[in-house]
């Protein structure tokens, strides 16, 4: 391992070593102390760097990852140098800081670490997220970024991010998600994003069920902001799909996107209002040229097309309904062999009864991850679905036995339900393709962990 590799290891285990929610159950999650006051004072003693750049700032339980990115790309395509901030990452940490599409070297990494250390150990009780959310903003100021795009973690009202004066406030699709933390109602959640509207800042909305749109609506109200609602404001109309693009059009104009899934087409027509919202110059022929070059991996990512291998980011109940729909209209008649995981807080019975009906069988499989649901459970729970399932672990093996059984009959590989669990299924696929010899033939029977 090089020096390098060593510093970065290190700076992640440096990282690691605060309070980080993303590895807490639901239960320490909802008892959490988040605090916006901590993150003002990282900020203001690192030189309030997240004000050197024009910043669109992303909320929202589906979507706001695509959102960002379609943003992130068309800003690029104008010529602009831009930041992109995301969470979580599938294969390296430093995916979440981005600049021009890329992300920061594990070099530069490690001197931003060493650079806020003495700043961090005058502040107690910082968590790991809020010191990531920091080198970001700090990272856009010394790659000299001028425009970026930041995407929130949790919530919106008391995210790290919320520190941040943006040009306009984007709030995607909301649903049914992290409950324990962001309340049990619609109206609660969208109380929590709409936490990201600042006084006289233009607001951005997706469609919205009307029970969070009478929230958003109120909140602009009360702040002043000027809100652009998509559908109702900004008009867009898919026009053709196929496994490579997507054309559509919004407003007047004609677009086209990689991305598939009739909610991307909603994303976009989202990132178009609020790239225009924003007051940030940026051409429509800038906008169609960023949004057909845009990168978003695990979005329905089509890894092999016979039989079909998919990558998806899928993980409550509504993302699943999409995906369904998505997987009807580009692969109809065809079942899918389920690699499925999920954090221990998620709606899993809900996921199950949209995806039923396209389900040949369940691999139940369990991520690395300290919040990952046990397997005998997942098995219970597609049980009392009366879904098919058996279990394979570790995940590396559940890919290999999907694999095995859609070789049979060209059903289609699907990994879904964890961000962690598709990223391991990636690696593993990776992996894979340099040794096909490594796809050893698994045996096993329901209920059995492998």
């Amino acid at each position: 391992m090089s020096d390098i590799e060593i510093a970065y290891n290190n700076a992640l285990d440096y990282l690691y070593s605060f309070v980080d929610y993303s590895l807490k159950h639901a239960s320490e999650l909802a008892k959490a102390e988040f605090n916006l006051d901590r993150m003002f004072a990282l900020m203001e003693a690192l030189g309030n760097p997240q004000n050197a750049y024009p910043i669109i700032h992303v909320a929202g339980t589906k979507g706001k990852g695509s959102v960002s990115a379609l943003c992130a790309s068309a800003l690029q395509a104008a010529g602009y140098k831009v930041g992109l901030y995301t969470s979580p990452h599938l294969l390296d940490y430093c995916e979440r800081i981005q600049v021009n599409g890329e992300p920061i070297s594990h070099q530069l990494l490690v001197e931003l670490v060493e650079d806020v250390k003495p700043f961090v150990a005058k502040i107690p009780k910082l968590t790991t997220f809020e010191i990531t959310t920091a080198l970001g903003f700090l990272a856009f100021a010394r790659q000299g970024c001028n425009a970026a795009v930041v995407e929130v973690g949790l919530g919106g009202r008391l995210d790290a991010t919320n520190v941040v004066t943006p040009k306009v406030s984007v709030i995607t699709s909301l649903s049914m998600d992290h409950m324990a933390v962001l309340g049990d109602t619609l109206a609660k959640i969208a109380g929590e994003k709409a936490g990201i509207i600042k006084e006289g800042i233009p607001v951005a909305s997706s469609p919205q069920k009307e029970e969070a749109l009478e929230v958003i609506l109120r909140v602009a109200r009360e702040k002043n902001s000027p809100l652009t609602v998509v559908g109702r404001d900004v008009t867009f109309e898919p026009k053709s799909a196929s496994l490579e693009e997507q054309k559509f059009r919004i407003q007047n104009s004609e677009f086209s996107i990689p991305l598939l899934g009739t909610h991307q087409v909603e994303n976009a027509a989202v990132a178009y209002a609020a790239l225009q919202a924003s007051g940030i110059p940026v051409s429509d022929e800038s906008i169609q040229k960023g949004f057909s070059q845009v990168k978003w991996r695990a979005r329905f990512e089509i890894a092999r097309r016979d039989p079909p291998v998919i990558f998806d980011s899928a993980h409550n109940q509504d993302s699943f309904a999409k995906l369904r729909q998505t997987l009807e209209e580009y692969f109809p008649g065809k079942e899918v062999y389920l690699i499925f995981g999920a954090s221990e807080d998620k709606n899993i019975p809900g996921m199950f009864a949209e995806m039923k009906p396209k389900i040949k069988r369940l691999i139940a499989t369990r991520a690395d991850h300290p919040r990952a649901l046990e397997v005998e459970k997942i098995l219970d729970l597609a049980e009392q679905a009366g879904v098919e399932v058996e279990a394979v672990t570790p995940v590396e093996s559940a890919l290999a036995r999907a694999l095995e059984l859609s070789k049979n009959d060209g059903s289609i590989v699907l990994s879904a339900g964890s961000m962690f669990v598709t990223a391991e299924v990636m690696q593993a696929w990776n992996k894979f393709a340099l040794a096909p010899a490594s796809l050893l033939t698994v045996e096993g029977r329901r209920g059995e962990e492998r």
